[in-house]
C-alpha cells in the first residue's frame, strides 16, 4: 500500500509541530523544511486546520501550532480519514478503465480489503506523539533540508 504525497505531508507537518516547542514555524518555513512546495504545504495545512489539528496564526508572531486534538490524533485515523475510504485496488473500474470482469466473485478484492484494514489496525494506538518520542523527535529538528 502506498500513501497519498499529502498524507505522507500531513503526517510530517504534524510531526513537525509536535516536536517545535514554544516556536511556531510557519507555513512557508515547514515547506521549506521538508522540500516541498509552499502551495502543497499550504493545502495540507489548511485541511489540518480544518480537522481541528493545528492552529495558524497570521500576521507578524503568527505561525503553526499543534493542538491537543492534534497531539493525541491516531495515527490510523488520521490515515484514514486523509487516505479516503477507496479500495486498494479498483475493480469497478475508473472513468478510464473497464471494470474488472472478476469483481463479483474474486477473492483478491477482499484479501486486500482485509489486508488494508490490518496496515490502519496496526496504526490505530500509535498517536503523533508517539511518533515524536525519542530519539526521532530530536532529529527531526536538526534534519537539513535536502535538496532533490
Amino acid at each position: 500500500m502506498r500513501l497519498l504525497r499529502s498524507t505522507d505531508l500531513a503526517l510530517r507537518v504534524l510531526m513537525r509541530l509536535a516536536v517545535a516547542g514554544d516556536t511556531t514555524p510557519t507555513t512557508r518555513e515547514v515547506a521549506e523544511a521538508m522540500d516541498v512546495p509552499y502551495t502543497h504545504a499550504a493545502k495540507v495545512v489548511a485541511d489540518l486546520q480544518h480537522r481541528g489539528l493545528l492552529t495558524a496564526r497570521r500576521g507578524r508572531g503568527g505561525g503553526l501550532t499543534l493542538t491537543e486534538q492534534g497531539r493525541g490524533a491516531s495515527v490510523g485515523g488520521l490515515v484514514r480519514a486523509l487516505e479516503g475510504e477507496g479500495d486498494v485496488v479498483d475493480c469497478d473500474g475508473a472513468a478510464t478503465t473497464a471494470p474488472c470482469p472478476l469483481r463479483s466473485d474474486c477473492r483478491l478484492r477482499g484479501a486486500l480489503r482485509r489486508a488494508q484494514e490490518a496496515f490502519y489496525a496496526s496504526l490505530d494506538p500509535l498517536t503523533v506523539a508517539d511518533l515524536t518520542a525519542g530519539p526521532t523527535g530530536p532529529l527531526l529538528l536538526g534534519v537539513p533540508r535536502v535538496r532533490s
